[in-house]
């Protein structure tokens, strides 16, 4: 039995096999719990950590298993050379991968704690993670005694030919960097474009943005160069509140004192009392003009997002209407006299 423990290819297949199954345990009890204690706490950059880390004691266990196998004996120095080559690519790989989840993970957290970014921007989610594997790849080939001068001559060459057959492609990825970094136009924001299409902006990716439209609930694909071009109106930026009006109109023999009064009183509780209204900001009621059949006025009202004014709208006439009626004001019906030529007189 000590013969066979002593032959070279048994001792390095308990190497591998032992560089394996330390990895498998060091994941399924080290990095579990450590990612179960990091959940319990607050603060987020520990769960970046557990998360980049995520299956990577297999891969270095693993790996250094292989390395103290090849020790063992006498190994060719080609299978050697190869082998450590392998290794080298792998551990780099490794981390490489574990940059591209921390330096996600860090942009999201960034974002999220800063008012007025994209919460979960793919497009710069997924550009940081590239540059950090083309940093990798570099470091690769390095190591491997590569020179990557004449690459990235070649990649500068090659790259002005994929630029003018991408342009389109091309054209929308620089459109969604410039309205992420304008800050204009943000995720979360009721934004309504020039072409028509109305929404909450839910991510910006490299060629598209989404908008999840109001109130149907469709996902409408708009693209990043078509966004950056049309004229935009932000019903949530530079902030959220925003007045609604609504159009009334009276009977010309109303008491417009009266009336001014008696509409403040029921927007003012309606904005203080309802949810969505903005407490502490007065309505304002505005005579506008003599109508047909009425005098119109307009009533305006503060709203604390653009979703509450469905709500608001809908009890603020409710309310208004209960309100007339116990207080004799008339809202008239549309009115209008017809003279017909060559009539005949009585």
């Amino acid at each position: 039995m000590s013969d066979f423990l002593q032959a070279p290819w048994v001792q390095r297949a308990i190497f591998v096999v032992g560089g394996v199954i330390l990895g498998l345990l060091a994941e399924a009890v080290l990095v579990h719990r450590v990612r179960a204690i990091v959940a319990w706490t607050r603060f987020q950059w520990d769960d970046l950590i557990a998360n980049a880390l995520r299956g990577l004691p297999t891969v270095w266990l693993s790996a250094a298993g292989v390395y103290l196998a090849l020790n063992v004996g006498t190994v060719q120095a080609a299978v050697a050379t190869s082998v450590r080559s392998g290794l080298t690519v792998l551990l780099i790989g490794s981390v490489a991968i574990a940059g591209t989840r921390a330096v996600g993970d860090g942009v999201r957290i960034l974002s999220a704690g800063k008012p007025g970014t994209i919460k979960s921007p793919t497009l710069v989610v997924n550009l940081a993670r590239i540059a950090v594997l083309i940093l990798g790849l570099f470091i690769i080939l390095q190591n491997l005694g590569i020179n990557i001068t004449p690459l990235i001559t070649a990649l500068g060459i090659g790259g002005l030919a994929v630029a003018l057959a991408l342009q389109d492609t091309l054209g929308n990825l620089f459109a969604g960097v410039q309205i992420i970094l304008s800050g204009q136009v943000r995720q979360g924001d009721y934004v309504h474009l020039s072409s028509g299409e109305e929404g909450w902006v839910t991510d910006v990716k490299g060629r598209n943005t989404t908008i999840d439209t109001f109130p149907d609930g469709n996902l409408v694909v708009v693209p990043n160069s078509v966004l950056a071009s049309s004229i935009v109106k932000n019903f949530s930026f530079p902030e959220t509140a925003l007045w609604i009006s609504i159009p009334v109109g009276v009977a010309y023999d109303s008491d417009l004192d009266h009336v001014e009064r008696v509409t403040f009183d029921v927007a003012r509780e309606v904005t203080e009392v309802v949810d969505g209204g903005v407490k502490g900001e007065a309505p304002k009621v505005i005579f506008r003009e003599f109508g047909d059949s009425s005098i119109n006025l307009e009533v305006r009202l503060r709203v604390g997002e653009f979703r509450s004014q469905g709500p608001i709208r809908h009890e603020f006439i409710k309310r208004l209407h209960r309100r007339y009626n116990q207080e004799g004001i008339e809202i008239p019906f549309p009115i209008r006299t017809v003279v017909m030529k060559g009539a005949a007189s009585t």
